[in-house]
């Protein structure tokens, strides 16, 4: 799964990297979690745009926004099946960008947060699905959730799931509009090798003093 991520690079790095439009205001942020603002990227008549949405989905036939904090992750296994993923895995696609996920690991009687990131520190993307809810007279409620598969070699000491990460070269066809080919799944929701990542524990009272001190945007 994916239940606490971050996102510490510059915003001038980021819309170079992903090709956005404009740069988006960015904080540096250690430790970003569940119903809080995510940055999300689309695609916007033919060019990528970033904006903010809640982390965890809500569909819009919800009535319930607080349904979200429980689907902040989608299985990639049942994306195509599932009702409540269905729609926006045809038609809403999102890239969520990163430079590090959290893992907990049981160490005598506390459980430490590794912290898995690129050998090269630069942000990667995550593969997200994203909704719109709307409600006479309310202003519309933007949501997002991160795609899942099985762990490579390296989390699964940890969790034996982990997020979908995209390569560059996919994230054109990840945000083309429509139905993605039949195979889509064969070819995007593997799990990345395990020199993809590496990892590192954290001690959670620094990882609290850091969130403490880095705004959430």
């Amino acid at each position: 799964m994916c239940g606490r991520f971050t996102l510490r690079a510059p915003a001038a790095e980021v819309a170079t990297l992903f090709d956005l439009i404009e740069a988006t205001a960015l904080d540096v942020r250690w430790n970003i979690a569940p119903t809080q603002p995510v940055l999300c990227i689309g695609e916007n008549g033919g060019r990528r745009a970033a904006g903010f949405m809640r982390w965890g989905l809500v569909p819009d036939w919800e009535d319930d926004p607080k349904t979200g904090s429980r689907l902040i992750n989608a299985r990639c296994e049942t994306l195509a099946e599932k009702p409540t993923f269905r729609e926006a895995f045809r038609r809403r696609r999102c890239l969520i960008p990163a430079d590090g996920f959290y893992e907990w690991k049981a160490e005598g009687k506390r459980k430490v947060p590794y912290l898995f990131h690129r050998p090269d520190r630069k942000p990667f993307a995550f593969a997200g699905l994203w909704e719109r809810r709307q409600r006479e007279g309310e202003q519309p409620l933007l949501t997002c959730t991160i795609i899942t598969t099985a762990a490579n070699g390296l989390v699964r000491p940890l969790h034996d799931r982990m997020p979908v990460i995209l390569t560059r070269e996919q994230w054109t066809e990840w945000l083309k509009p429509g139905a993605l080919a039949n195979d889509v799944g064969a070819r995007l929701f593997h799990s990345v090798a395990d020199n993809y990542f590496e990892l590192a524990p954290t001690d959670p009272v620094e990882m609290d003093h850091r969130t403490a001190h880095s705004s959430v945007a």
